[in-house]
């Protein structure tokens, strides 16, 4: 049996990078992880492969990456594509949202695309270092089988599929949509299924990508091309001009699209986007993923509490999903540290500490949830091509696009900020 004080399950992105921010505060923590650890030949074999998923960083999650010690390794690795822009616009109609300015000698950072192993690869290489090692256990190829609560003095008593059994005074699920830990606490969700399914893929376009991220609002969903790092040396030779895609489409048009061929798939969405960057030259690592939200009805239990995919889902319009869970880390890391440092180390994880951080994070994480569903239903519901509609929706564009404070309001919402 061994005793800790902090326990995360899930070693995702999110669990991982609370997982160093604990230890670095020198509160003992430990992290589970169902996947096997993997060496630095199987990063290498990872690595080497264009992934067509990438998350778009806000300037608070490059912060947060930055203070555990990962952003770093990332910066070092040249496997990061910044981004200055954000352009939206609706191709059946008038107006078009431009954040950032290209034209600056300098332009202002607004985030980074990074795929999703470089940022796993660089999480990894920090939770074995030294500098954490005293406070930081890591248990990988392992799966919760069950989790017991012994009482609000005692915590959890978590036990895997190798019988290891572990006892924590505060459990976090850090475990995705499909979170084991809420499961078994009994939080019920609140899901909306969108009937969509979005198509993600990795392609080369003939203009180069400029640093801008973009987003195109169609009456089908939205499509997003985000600009990729440039990995092969050809790439580097003829820089940006690789994009990751999300394409929304409705869930039988996605899944009839799916079974084409690849060069079909890439004539459609060059022409889907109004060849906005040109002709697309290759297309890879075609997947595809069906479109819900999802909230818990709470997000903490005596001793127990949520973090991320396994608290909340968001649609990937804006990209923020990633974004939403760090900032569920940096709030809880706060509280716990907080109370860990002011008790001398004795209190940590109570439950006015846990409702403290439910307050803080839930009524923000709902209404970006509700924002995204709503936005969603605006451009692509069933009402989306009524003329009324289309006209408030036009006009309500060309009218923010114009007032430039509230362009700036966007933008600093948007990094997180």
């Amino acid at each position: 049996m061994t005793n800790n004080h902090t326990l995360i399950i899930g070693g995702g992105i999110v669990g991982a990078t609370l997982a160093l921010k604990l230890a670095q505060a020198k509160m003992p923590v430990t992290l589970i992880d169902a996947r096997p650890a993997r060496d630095k030949s199987a990063w290498q074999q990872v690595l080497r492969r264009r992934d067509a998923r990438v998350y778009a960083l806000s300037l608070a999650s490059i912060a947060l990456l930055k203070d555990v010690g990962a952003w770093q390794k990332i910066a070092l690795s040249g496997r990061k594509a910044d981004y200055s822009q954000m352009q939206v616009w609706q191709l059946n109609g008038m107006g078009e949202l431009l954040f950032g300015d290209s034209e600056s000698i300098t332009p202002e950072l607004l985030g980074s695309m990074v795929e999703p192993a470089v940022i796993e690869h660089a999480l990894s290489q920090r939770l074995s270092e030294e500098d954490v090692g005293d406070y930081l256990t890591v248990i990988a190829g392992h799966k919760v089988v069950r989790m017991d609560w012994l009482g609000a003095q005692q915590g959890y008593r978590v036990t895997l599929d190798n019988d290891t059994a572990i006892d924590a005074q505060l459990l976090i699920g850090a475990d995705g949509r499909g979170s084991f830990v809420r499961k078994q606490a009994g939080i019920e969700i609140d899901i909306l299924d969108y009937n969509q399914t979005a198509i993600c893929c990795a392609i080369q376009t003939a203009k180069p990508h400029q640093a801008t991220a973009r987003q195109a609002m169609l009456p089908t969903g939205t499509l997003a091309l985000l600009p990729l790092a440039d990995i092969t040396d050809e790439d580097k030779a003829s820089p940006q001009h690789w994009q990751s895609i999300v394409w929304t489409l409705p869930r039988n048009q996605a899944l009839a699209l799916l079974e084409e061929e690849p060069r079909y798939i890439a004539d459609k969405l060059a022409a889907a986007c109004h060849y906005e960057l040109g002709a697309i030259h290759k297309i890879e690592s075609i997947a595809s993923f069906p479109l819900t939200a999802q909230q818990a009805k709470s997000y903490v239990a005596d001793n127990l509490v949520l973090i991320g995919d396994a608290a909340h889902g968001v649609h990937p319009l804006a990209g923020q999903g990633l974004n939403l869970g760090m900032l569920d880390v940096q709030a809880l890391s706060e509280q716990l540290t907080h109370d860990f440092a002011r008790s001398g180390g004795t209190l940590w994880g109570t439950n006015q500490t846990l409702r403290t951080y439910e307050r803080l994070r839930r009524p923000h994480n709902s209404l970006m949830m509700h924002s995204f569903s709503a936005l969603n239903w605006l451009f692509a519901g069933s009402l989306s091509q009524m003329r009324p509609v289309q006209q408030i929706r036009s006009e309500g564009m060309y009218r923010v696009g114009k007032i430039k404070p509230l362009m700036r309001l966007f933008a600093k919402q948007a990094s997180g900020v």
